[in-house]
C-alpha cells in the first residue's frame, strides 16, 4: 500500500475582498520529495505558500500535514502540528541583534523543555549541518547573503521537522552561492530524508533540485510534473514557453 503524502492541498481557494487570488489548487507532496511552486509575477505562488503554512486562512479547501487537517486545527493541536514543518522566508527573518546560535536556539526555547545545555548542543549541530560551524557567534550582518540563507535553514531544522518550506531561497544570491544552496537542499534530502516545498522562479535551480513542479498562472494550477517533461512535452504552449524563456504565442495564456 503506498505511503500517504506528507502534504496534501485540497481544492484550496483564497479570496481578498472581492478578488479571487487562488481557485481550486490541489496537489500532493510525497515524503522525501522536492516540489517547486512556480509561476510568473502575480500568479499566486507566494499567496499559496502563506495559505499552506497557516499565515492566511483559506476561503475554501484544506491543507493536510501527515494526514491531519492543519487548516481546521486550533489550540494545542495546531501548536503540535506547527512542529512538523519549518519555514524560511525570502528575507531570512533572522534577528539582526542576535547571533546565529541565538537565532537557531529560538524555536528550541519556545517549543521544547530541553535543558539549556542540550538546546545549545542541538543548535550547534544544526549550524554544522548547513556548513556554518565556527560562525555561531556571528551576527547576521557580519556574514554573506548565502550564509544567512543557510542560517535560516538551520533554524528551520531546529525541531527536526520532516517538511521544510523555502520562499525564494536563491533570491539575491550570486550564482556560486545559489549553486551551493541547491547542493545543500539535495544533501538534506539524501541525509535526513527532508521533504521540501520551494517557491522560486530560478529555472537553473529548478532543473537541479525539483522532482516535480506545481505551476500557477492567474491563481490556477496550469501544470504539474517534472520540469524537463513540462518544458518538452506540455500541451500548454504558455508552459513550454515559460520553461524555455520564450515569449508565448499570442493566443496562449498570459
Amino acid at each position: 500500500m503506498p505511503e500517504a503524502p506528507i502534504l496534501r492541498v485540497e481544492s484550496l481557494r483564497c479570496v481578498w475582498g472581492e478578488r479571487t487570488i487562488l481557485e481550486d489548487v490541489s496537489f500532493d507532496v510525497a515524503r522525501g520529495e522536492v516540489v517547486v511552486i512556480l509561476g510568473g509575477s502575480g500568479s499566486g505562488k507566494s499567496t499559496l505558500l502563506k495559505n499552506v503554512i497557516g499565515l492566511v486562512r483559506p476561503a475554501g479547501g484544506r491543507v493536510l500535514i501527515q494526514g491531519e487537517d492543519f487548516t481546521a486545527a486550533e489550540g494545542d493541536a495546531r501548536r503540535r502540528m506547527l512542529r512538523r514543518f519549518g519555514v524560511t522566508y525570502q528575507q531570512n527573518a533572522l534577528f539582526g541583534s542576535m547571533t546565529l546560535l541565538e537565532n537557531v536556539l529560538l524555536p528550541l526555547e519556545e517549543f521544547t523543555d530541553l535543558p539549556a545545555e542540550a538546546r545549545e548542543l542541538v543548535a550547534r549541530l544544526k549550524l554544522r549541518l548547513v556548513g556554518l560551524e565556527g560562525f555561531e557567534g556571528y551576527l547576521p550582518a557580519a556574514i554573506s547573503g548565502g550564509m544567512r540563507k543557510r542560517a535560516a535553514i538551520a533554524r528551520a531544522l531546529a525541531l527536526d521537522p520532516p517538511l521544510l518550506f523555502l520562499d525564494e531561497p536563491s533570491a539575491g544570491l550570486d550564482p556560486i552561492s545559489a549553486v551551493g544552496l541547491d547542493q545543500l537542499v539535495l544533501d538534506l534530502v539524501r541525509s535526513l530524508g527532508t521533504t521540501f516545498v520551494i517557491v522560486t522562479h530560478e529555472l537553473a535551480s529548478i532543473y537541479t533540485i525539483a522532482d516535480r513542479v506545481v505551476m500557477l498562472n492567474r491563481g490556477r494550477m496550469v501544470a504539474e510534473g517534472p520540469p524537463a517533461a513540462l518544458r518538452d512535452e506540455s500541451p500548454d504552449p504558455w508552459v513550454r514557453a515559460f520553461f524555455r524563456r520564450e515569449l508565448p504565442p499570442e493566443d496562449a495564456a498570459a
